[in-house]
């Protein structure tokens, strides 16, 4: 046993840890994306949904330029980010609140929300954070299975609201399945969630939609108060490992945001690289578009393969394996691509470089075989 495993009180009594919250008990950890392994034969990551493009035009210099300052604390109101994204978006930058991450807003969210004997509402499976800061806030998830089609069933998610709702988290486009939600039976939705209950519209992938069915969450959110977008810039923007999002709100709900947030945690690197980012969408829509194009490819590629595959809108597709999804996981990692498996379900396959889609394809037709 270790020197510090054997100390004792001064009475000579064991121990006792310090009394932790019994809502953290049995907590599901949150699993990032296998990275690709060093020295080995993977090289290529596709498992987290990041961008396989560097930064946007003028985002590292704004970058670097901050970095010189970081001695120092950032701006902790953000305001050349609010300002910019109020213009970008024409909305009041009263109704925009920043976080570490669009999931950092989504647990200060529940902070500001939920808490012991309340409900928070979302399907299943989406965003695996949903579970982790529900239970954090001490609320109880309410899991609405997704329909066979890999869609939310909204009718069954309204039907789930009672007195104890609190928040209902929508994912759209949803991940891991990719899976769009059009306006009217959106709209049809929000029709029926009772005014007090927020809704947040999680829209990490917004950049990514092309059905022109399915609606942009500020068109709903400007004359609903009970409706609040989410927005990232790790997805399309490619700034990951920078940790910034934002939030679109009411007054009410932006203010509480703003209250429940760390102090300092955006970054002033991150805030000047979201402003540079904002000012260079003319290249960001061409790399958008460019991923697109291969997402387009490969599902088309798998469906010739004979795999059913649901219409994604975002980065990335989904294939439901069941019980062969670890088998498929580990074979995709020997041929060389690192994929996103969920055990006993199926797998997330991040769209990224053309030669990394292409050896994923391989393995799909190889493992389709086996089937």
């Amino acid at each position: 046993m270790s020197e510090h495993s054997e100390q004792k009180t001064p009475d000579g009594a064991a121990p006792v840890p310090p009394r932790l919250r019994q809502a953290l008990e049995g907590i599901p950890s949150y699993k990032p994306g296998r990275p690709a392994a060093a020295g080995g034969p993977v090289s290529y990551k596709l498992s987290s949904n990041e961008n396989p493009y560097p930064p946007l035009p003028g985002v590292l210099e704004s970058a670097s330029h901050a970095a010189a300052s970081f001695n120092r604390y950032p701006d902790m109101a953000c305001t050349g980010l609010l300002a910019e994204l109020s213009e970008h978006f024409g909305v009041p930058a009263s109704h925009l609140a920043t976080g570490t991450g669009s999931v950092g807003i989504a647990q200060q969210l529940l902070q500001s929300t939920a808490g012991p004997g309340d409900e928070v509402i979302y399907a299943w499976r989406s965003f695996e954070a949903y579970p982790i800061v529900t239970q954090i806030s001490g609320a109880a998830s309410v899991r609405v299975p997704l329909t066979e089609g890999e869609e939310h069933d909204l009718d069954a998610m309204a039907d789930a609201v009672t007195d104890r709702t609190r928040l209902i988290f929508v994912c759209n486009p949803n991940n891991p399945t990719g899976v769009a939600i059009p306006r009217d039976g959106l709209e049809r939705f929000l029709d029926r969630v009772p005014r007090d209950v927020l809704v947040v519209l999680d829209e990490a992938y917004r950049e990514f939609v092309r059905d022109e069915r399915v609606v942009d969450g500020l068109e709903l959110y400007r004359d609903r108060p009970n409706v609040c977008v989410l927005r990232t810039f790790s997805k399309a923007y490619g700034l990951a490992g920078l940790r910034v999002g934002f939030a679109v709100a009411h007054e009410p709900v932006a203010a509480a945001l703003r209250k429940t947030a760390v102090p300092f945690g955006v970054s002033q690197i991150a805030q000047d690289a979201a402003v540079a980012s904002l000012r260079s969408e003319d290249a960001l829509l061409e790399r958008v578009a460019a991923l697109v194009e291969e997402r387009t490819r490969v599902t088309r590629e798998l469906r010739a393969q004979g795999w059913t595959v649901p219409e994604s809108q975002a980065n990335f597709v989904w294939l439901r394996l069941g019980e062969r999804t670890t088998d498929f996981a580990e074979l995709a990692e020997k041929a060389g691509v690192t994929i996103r498996p969920f055990a006993g379900e199926g797998t997330r396959v991040s769209i990224g470089e053309t030669e990394a889609n292409d050896i994923f394809l391989r393995v799909a037709a190889e493992f389709r075989k086996e089937l």
